[in-house]
């Protein structure tokens, strides 16, 4: 059986043929529009890179691949006795674009194992870093520490063709994704569980070691980790954290500078730091209205918040127009297993509630929950309380979607990566320009 680098490596030449027979033949056909709005706006909805593992549609949802979430959940291999999909599944999905079978899954998972033992010099380093720190800080400066590790780096100094940089690109992603549990279980044992820690259980898959060495030994949260880790892999290019790794590596950095890059991206209110800012909002929503809240007065809450000025967190999206599906495979598993759990019935009653206010208030062009408005009250569930580290599971998740483009980014020989910016001034004159063009027609 071909291994994970030689599959990859026999798709490489047909889709490099690919690309350039298309950049060859159509290179010059316009794809995208951009209005001055996109210009202020972020760059919002322009058409301007390549993302080989997910699209995003806004009415539709995320595809990995071409597959939904209910079919990923249906048809990538899993844990036994599991019924949720194992993230080295979704890995290899995403990598090759195509379904693994149990023996790729289990190959991918040994493969990790071997590769997952942390440097010493690394304990060194995170032990010199406050307990206080956020563990998002906490976790970049892990991966970035690591960057001694390269071996494209050290490749790329040595010299070699540019055809050949995906080879070791593949290697640093491969000891960097093996590595991201452990890391992450560190931090939280040592920020939250007075420094403890659980060794490794050689015997469990990349998630459901990261529960064990957490210190949640519930079968069901090894089943949540891996639904999470799951759904959370990958979301198009354009995101913060998606687009930030994509940009550091046109520079040709290596792994560890991309991924610690797309972190500290993800860190942000406006991305990953939001499924910690959902919860929190929920439980002050509990505190202020005595528990679970009647429909009267939760609408009324949802009002107050509105009306001063605030949002309801967890709810609108940068793209999405529907509910996103990420949140409906979370609201089935807590279905399933935590359907009295009292922050679930809030959360439930706010999708009940909350997407009718938001049309009413008229300033949400997407009434409807996201992924965040649901995560948190499962990690609470089982145990993990501490807000502040929901975004390193984000973080640990995110890392197999953008770390697996980085690696067909070299392959297909992405060039850095160098839009042109204007000023305002040059926007007025272009304006002007227009519109005298369209008065002497």
């Amino acid at each position: 059986m071909a291994t994970l680098k030689e599959k990859f490596a026999q798709k490489i030449g047909p889709m490099r043929e690919r690309v350039q027979r298309i950049l060859k033949d159509y290179g010059d056909l316009k794809i995208s529009e951009v209005t001055v709005a996109q210009a202020y706006g972020g760059m919002r909805g322009v058409k301007c890179m390549v993302w080989e593992t997910s699209e995003l549609d806004p009415f539709e949802g995320i595809r990995f691949r071409g597959f939904t979430i209910p079919e990923l959940r249906e048809k990538l291999p899993k844990a036994p006795g599991g019924e949720e999909p194992l993230p080295e599944g979704i890995f290899y999905l995403l990598l090759t674009g195509e379904l693994p079978t149990d023996d790729d899954v289990k190959m991918i998972t040994e493969e990790w194992q071997k590769r997952s033992a942390l440097p010493d010099y690394l304990f060194g380093i995170m032990k010199a870093v406050p307990k206080e720190t956020h563990p998002m800080t906490q976790f970049s400066l892990a991966i970035l520490a690591l960057q001694k590790e390269s071996i494209f780096a050290e490749r790329y100094r040595a010299g070699m063709h540019k055809l050949e940089y995906w080879d070791p690109m593949f290697e640093d992603v491969m000891n960097l994704l093996a590595k991201l549990p452990l890391i992450a279980a560190y931090i939280y044992r040592r920020t939250y569980k007075d420094d403890v820690h659980i060794p490794p259980d050689p015997s469990l898959d990349w998630a459901g070691n990261f529960a064990h060495m957490l210190g949640v030994e519930d079968p069901a949260f090894k089943e949540l980790m891996r639904l999470y880790l799951v759904i959370h892999s990958d979301h198009e290019g354009g995101n913060v954290s998606a687009h930030t790794c994509h940009l550091v590596g046109s520079a040709l950095s290596d792994a560890y500078y991309c991924l610690s890059a797309a972190i500290n991206g993800l860190a942000g209110p406006l991305h990953g730091l939001a499924n910690q800012e959902v919860l929190r909002w929920i439980m002050d929503l509990m505190k202020d209205l005595g528990g679970i809240p009647t429909k009267e007065q939760l609408e009324k809450y949802i009002w107050d918040t509105l009306n001063a000025g605030k949002v309801v967190p967890g709810y609108g999206h940068a793209v999405l127009r529907k509910t996103d599906p990420r949140y409906l495979a979370q609201r089935e598993f807590a279905l399933k297993y935590l359907p009295d759990d009292p922050i679930f019935k809030v959360v439930s009653l706010v999708y009940e509630v909350a997407p009718d206010i938001l049309m009413k208030h008229g300033k949400a062009k997407n009434p409807w929950p996201n992924v965040d408005a649901h995560s948190g009250c499962l990690l609470y569930h089982y145990g993990i309380t501490e807000y502040d580290f929901y975004t390193v599971f984000f973080g640990v998740s995110r890392a197999i979607g953008v770390l697996s483009q980085l690696i067909w980014s070299r392959a297909l020989g992405f060039p850095i990566e160098r839009p042109k910016s204007v000023t305002t001034d040059w926007i007025e004159k272009t304006i002007e320009t227009i519109k005298t063009q369209q008065a002497a027609q």
